[in-house]
């Protein structure tokens, strides 16, 4: 499956980077590879299901965004769950009164799902928090003083909020020592990525050589996920000027799931033609700059992961995972 493609093109398969490791995702299976404390990669495989091959109606455009956004989420909870058990903190080795009640009286299925609901729940709610209800309300609090302030220099003080608080998120995130490498892993997963597309054999020295900034990052996916809702905020406010914090804050949720969607049909589009260069890769260019903090170059042993974490997706039929 390494051996060099006829020609170059755009697949489908993506990863996500973990603690000492990497999840990719093809049309068929998905892959976790770790590399453990005694440096051996440990390989984790299974099948995919689809829940829009159960209800059709959540593959459909701009509904698939939401869906696909949830599910990735969980997925990804999962995962880093699984790569951390290989490097458990050494003060929570010792499980605390309450860690053993949670084991004797609730199921070990039964609490990973609650752990892992919660986490989605928190890690969702979370960046709506940063990115979309704080810079509404840092806002409104600000323009309290200034009651005959104009409608669109509100909302664009909101907007150049949202997306300075979501540099200083990202900023903050890759000086975290522990979170580097977990960048780096990021690297190699952009990379291993693109010298498959390119059609050449997955070795280090192939893979080395590529980007490491990729069009369909979850990186710019997020950033053109605060662009979009500035700009949906802009037509919504600009066509009812809402000045109630408590009200604006109520629409920015609402629209969220349009949205999401929007923002997943778009990174969709730019997927197949951001390399071709023209419009799609003026588009990209901001959410490619800010990979710069969330992506790192990797070592060689990372890539190895990588490579491997792919090597365990490609699909049984060449072609198959064309985007």
């Amino acid at each position: 499956m390494t051996e060099k493609k006829s020609c170059a093109f755009r697949t489908s398969i993506g990863g996500q980077a973990l603690i000492e490791g990497i999840m990719m995702r093809g049309p068929e299976k998905q892959s976790i590879v770790v590399r453990d404390q005694e440096g051996n990669l440990v390989e984790k495989v299974e099948d995919l299901k689809f829940i829009k091959d159960r209800y059709p109606i959540l593959g459909w455009p701009l509904v698939r965004g939401t869906v696909n956004f949830l599910a990735s989420m969980v997925n990804g909870v999962k995962a880093l769950m699984y790569s951390a058990e290989f490097y458990p903190d050494e003060e929570a080795a010792q499980p605390s009164k309450f860690d053993q009640w949670l084991e004797k009286h609730i199921p070990s299925k039964q609490l990973e799902s609650i752990v892992i609901t919660l986490a989605v729940v928190l890690g969702v709610g979370l960046s709506v928090f940063l990115f979309m209800v704080l810079p509404t309300f840092l806002t409104g609090g600000v323009l309290h003083f200034f009651p005959d302030f104009p409608m669109w220099g509100r909302n664009l003080m909101e907007g150049v909020l949202k997306i300075m608080i979501f540099i200083g998120y990202l900023i903050v995130c890759s000086k975290q020592k522990d979170i580097y490498r977990v960048f780096q892993y990021h690297g190699a997963e952009h990379k291993t990525i693109f010298c498959y597309e390119a059609g050449l054999p997955l070795t280090v020295d192939n893979v080395r050589g590529q980007t490491k900034h990729h069009p369909r990052c979850g990186t710019s996916f997020l950033f053109v996920v605060i662009f979009v809702s500035i700009l949906f905020s802009g037509v919504v406010f600009g066509i009812w000027p809402i000045t109630n914090t408590l009200l604006r804050t109520l629409i920015h949720l609402l629209l969220l799931p349009l949205v999401v969607g929007v923002t997943y049909e778009f990174n969709r589009w730019v997927g197949r033609h951001a390399q071709e260069g023209g419009l799609a890769k003026v588009l990209t260019a901001p959410g490619m700059w800010l990979q710069n903090f969330t992506t790192n170059e990797p070592e060689d042993g990372m890539i190895e992961v990588a490579i491997r974490a792919m090597e365990l997706v490609l699909p049984s039929e060449q072609g198959k995972d064309e985007w």
